[in-house]
């Protein structure tokens, strides 16, 4: 099959990111959020994104509003139904998927193909609460999604080689690399992601060190760009106590228990980047630790 017209479910932070690159491999986006509020604000996190690669010298004026003349934002999730693909991009919780796609069923097209942008729920798990569990897969994004180069290509026990095949053809036209996952929670990239985070909480919530001390350890001395603090409030505090919840249930081991100071930081609200406020404190300049 040829997949020419893609359907994205959320526009949040993943999903805006996800329909940025798609429109750029010159396909055909519908993008799609319950909230119009957030529907616009990832409509102009993708011009925004565009604008910087204006001033990098990296496309044209015209290459933008080509861009922006492929997605095409619907107010109605049944009308994602007669894409080739679709791509589940809302947060990161079982049951709100689940949803999204029984509400998807009656309105798919026989080739449509469903893909779940998770990272970490299980595939099969998913797949098996639709119709069609072998035209299913994980589709793995990393963030920010203009920016980072891998996607992690999950397959439930049901799915299908062929989606698999196309899939991986989808991953090479947007310029990006792939990497095949067994369906475990976590796959590749968050089993070994966030039991680091979590343990650098651990550090934090033992007297170890200070936000700012581990932060700057594993910069300088592991020589990771962003420090696990600065990282955790960057992906959302919310999600990494999501994945690490799903880790810990899911491999049922206790060294993926999350910690407790992450659970009270996300009970406060205190998201990280999102919210202003996760382990730094973002209303000040420079981030102030919070901790």
């Amino acid at each position: 099959m040829e997949i020419k017209r893609v359907g994205i479910v959320g526009a949040g932070q993943m999903g805006n990111g996800i329909a940025h690159v798609f429109a750029m491999a010159e396909y055909e986006v519908l993008l799609y959020d319950n909230s119009v509020e957030n529907l616009f604000n990832g409509m102009q996190r993708i011009h925004k994104d565009l604008d910087t690669l204006i001033r990098l010298g990296k496309i044209s004026d015209q290459t933008k509003r080509e861009v922006l003349g492929r997605i095409k934002q619907v107010e109605r999730l049944r009308e994602l139904g007669p894409c080739d693909l679709i791509i589940e991009a809302a947060r990161e919780n079982e049951e709100v998927k689940k949803a999204i796609f029984k509400e998807l069923e009656p309105f798919l097209a026989e080739q449509t193909l469903l893909t779940t942008n998770t990272s970490s729920i299980s595939i099969t798990r998913l797949a098996s609460c639709t119709d069609r569990p072998e035209r299913f897969m994980g589709l793995h994004f990393m963030n920010p999604v203009p920016q980072m180069k891998l996607v992690e290509l999950i397959r439930g026990i049901a799915t299908e080689e062929f989606i698999y095949t196309e899939l991986k053809k989808v991953v090479e036209r947007l310029g990006k690399t792939y990497a095949s996952s067994e369906d475990f929670p976590g796959f590749i990239v968050n089993r070994v992601l966030m039991p680091m985070i979590n343990e650098a909480i651990y550090a934090l919530y033992e007297g170890v060190g200070t936000v700012s001390a581990i932060d700057q350890s594993l910069r300088l001395g592991t020589n990771h760009p962003m420090g696990p603090f600065e990282l955790a409030d960057f992906i959302g505090l919310d999600t990494c106590l999501a994945i690490m919840n799903v880790l810990h249930d899911g491999l049922a081991d206790t060294k993926y228990r999350p910690c407790p100071l992450l659970t009270k930081y996300v009970e406060a609200g205190w998201l990280g980047k999102k919210t202003m406020r996760g382990f730094y404190d973002y209303h000040c300049n420079p981030p102030r630790p919070t901790r």
